[in-house]
């Protein structure tokens, strides 16, 4: 939209308290130079500007009444364009004006195709309260000013309140506040409460996977009927079809671009999978299965082939990351993954045994696993191939020896007898070792790093809810302190640039401090500055953070610093009047003078919304440009023109 908000309760005129990038566009005026001109709109006057209209105009403003016209205006650069302007006054919940919103419309390409002889008949046209085109323009400045009326209804109840799930109970630590985004709906959210459900089901059945297909794969093999293997037949093409109608999600589902921002767009998030989880998904999605509902003969092949769903697992390492802030779940996947290593062990050494019994001459040789189990279970092996205990026991024992090794308290009832059982133990026994010294034997420390950070949260609240009770400080001021030490918290996780940074070389912090500081320093006031000033003054440069109904400054307080809106929106306060409304990349400060003088600010700097700020101390400032006198006079000329409001006192009167 292009629009502009003008102060309705000024002494002398209307001043211009803000103005949309849309207007600068159309304009080509910077926002430094149309902030405090007359909303009279004399600026952009020209040769066949109309003066009855502009004298209307200021007839509707001396009357806080609303008004509608066709006027010729010219920008900046001598260029003449035609616009619709609609002026309607804002009023407070007491039926006073305190604003004017002045709304224009580009409508110089259809005045130009009219017919010049239509001129004047299209502008009686206009004027009347049934033009479509004031309609659709009124449409869209009530539109700016239902925003408006949100903003000013924010900012009149008060002080925001904490969510109290922080402070209650087992408090968490505290999140983004994000606004609701238009998306479409199909669309799914990858941090939906169905999202996170269905990443449950998913790992339930990875898990299944996991476990059935090695125990397919060595003890189904055997067997020349297909009873067994077909035993699960239902269960598995149900995981399959849940591994194909992932993969149809995740075409749908929102990813975390490397930027940090949340990706809506259908196309990208294709193109994303594509190229990251889709073919270990594809293949682990192959339905093997339905070869047994068409009756074809299904050989230990195919069951080997199987093993390629165990990529699955790749995907449950990805997600550890998310589950990681939960000790329980912590715990729980350390013991699943524990047992799910004896398991696919358990199978190894089945296969083993069995294939020691094919290799070796059944008159000779009876000293394998299975034939001391076969014999104690009184079913023993028949020319090493018939008879033998059961499926079911032979799994039985070789899980009870692999965990029984795994955790080095085996007692020797099931052992192994041959080399190659031998040297499968001593593997497992290395294992087993590497688990409790690697694992278990660090549960403690894995749980306290991950929440190291939540733990210094913890600590840092206690503190200051310590500190707000043994000094009885007021149930408001106690609601702001918490306030700003939850929000900060959330944006900085509690860490401290400059005390991270500070053991830093001074080439190193520099280099940093331009990246972290780079949006104040493009500003074009520092265009002519060299590398070495920039770096300079990228090291004074700080960061600061706003709550909403908080004051930046207060009118007559000693102005320390010049700020830069990195985000939010503020507002300049005189005597309870608007004067401006700040939003991102607006500068604000005084210019420099002598290092003895004082600066009182002429005004209050109120938060309207959350804000991230940036500020340079005025005596950083002024060392800097000491050190740099060839920058300091193009600095000192140019400051003027680049603050969005000077907060100097008497600036105002210049």
């Amino acid at each position: 939209s292009n629009f502009i908000l003008a102060n309705a309760q000024g002494r002398c005129g209307f001043p211009i308290v803000y103005c949309s990038d849309g207007f600068c566009d159309l304009t080509g005026f910077a926002r430094t130079e149309i902030m405090q001109k007359n909303c009279s709109c004399r600026f952009l006057c020209g040769a066949e500007t109309s003066e009855p209209v502009l004298q209307c105009i200021e007839k509707a403003l001396d009357g806080r009444q609303e008004y509608q016209s066709e006027v010729c205006f010219y920008k900046k650069g001598g260029t003449a364009f035609w616009c619709l302007l609609d002026i309607m006054p804002i009023k407070n919940e007491k039926g006073e004006v305190v604003l004017f919103l002045f709304s224009f419309k580009d409508i110089t390409e259809s005045r130009g195709r009219s017919h010049p002889g239509d001129k004047k008949e299209e502008k009686q046209r206009s004027k009347k309260p049934g033009s479509s085109q004031l309609r659709a323009a009124r449409r869209q400045g009530r539109t700016v000013l239902y925003r408006l009326s949100n903003q000013f209804d924010r900012r009149g109840r008060g002080e925001v309140k904490i969510n109290r799930n922080v402070f209650e109970g087992k408090p968490s630590i505290p999140e983004y506040k994000v606004a609701s985004v238009q998306k479409s709906r199909f669309i799914l959210l990858h941090y939906s409460i169905f999202k996170a459900l269905w990443d449950w089901l998913i790992l339930l059945a990875t898990f299944y996977v996991a476990i059935t297909v090695p125990y397919n794969v060595c003890f189904t093999g055997t067997e020349d009927s297909l009873s067994a293997a077909r035993s699960t037949i239902v269960s598995d093409i149900a995981v399959e079809m849940l591994f194909i109608l992932d993969i149809i999600l995740n075409f749908r589902t929102t990813y975390v671009s490397q930027s940090g921002q949340v990706v809506y767009d259908p196309r990208s998030i294709c193109l994303h999978y594509v190229a990251t989880w889709f073919f270990v998904d594809l293949i682990a999605a192959l339905p093997f299965d339905l070869l047994y509902i068409f009756n074809v003969t299904v050989t230990s092949l195919v069951h080997l082939l199987k093993t390629v769903r165990l990529l699955r697992l790749l995907r449950l390492l990805q997600k550890l990351d998310r589950y990681s802030q939960y000790s329980a779940m912590v715990l729980t996947l350390l013991m699943s993954m524990f047992a799910l290593l004896a398991h696919w062990m358990a199978c190894i050494w089945y296969v083993i045994g069995r294939k020691e019994l094919e290799s070796n001459d059944p008159r000779t040789w009876d000293i394998g696993w299975l034939h001391e189990l076969g014999k104690r279970l009184e079913a023993p092996y028949i020319n090493n191939s018939v008879g033998g205990p059961s499926i079911r026991s032979t799994y039985i024992a070789s899980l009870y020896f692999t965990l029984s090794s795994l955790t080095s308290v085996g007692f020797g009832n099931v052992c192994a007898n041959t080399d190659a059982e031998k040297i499968f133990s001593i593997c497992t026994m290395l294992i087993g070792a590497l688990m409790h010294a690697v694992v278990f034997g660090n549960v403690t420390a894995i749980i306290q790093r991950m929440y190291s950070r939540r733990s210094l949260y913890h600590t840092r609240m206690k503190d200051l809810k310590d500190f707000i009770r043994v000094h009885r400080l007021p149930q408001q001021l106690k609601q702001r302190m918490l306030e700003y030490f939850q929000t900060t918290w959330s944006v900085n996780n509690g860490i401290d640039a400059n005390e991270l940074l500070h053991d830093f070389p001074d080439e190193l912090r520099a280099d940093v401090a331009m990246h972290l500081n780079k949006d104040i320093l493009q500003l074009p006031i520092f265009e002519t500055a060299s590398r070495g000033c920039l770096r300079s003054l990228s090291l004074h440069i700080k960061t600061s953070f706003c709550a909403p109904g908080e004051y930046l400054l207060r009118q007559g307080d000693a102005l320390q610093a010049n700020y830069f809106v990195c985000s939010g929106s503020l507002e300049v306060l005189k005597d309870n009047v608007v004067l401006a409304i700040l939003g991102k990349g607006d500068l604000i400060g005084a210019d420099l003078c002598t290092m003895d003088q004082v600066i009182k600010t002429n005004a209050d700097v109120k938060a309207l919304t959350y804000c991230d700020l940036q500020h340079i101390g005025l005596q950083g400032l002024s060392e800097v440009l000491q050190l740099y006198p060839e920058y300091a006079s193009k600095f000192t000329a140019d400051i003027h023109q680049d603050l969005t409001f000077n907060l100097r006192e008497g600036s105002e009167l210049k």
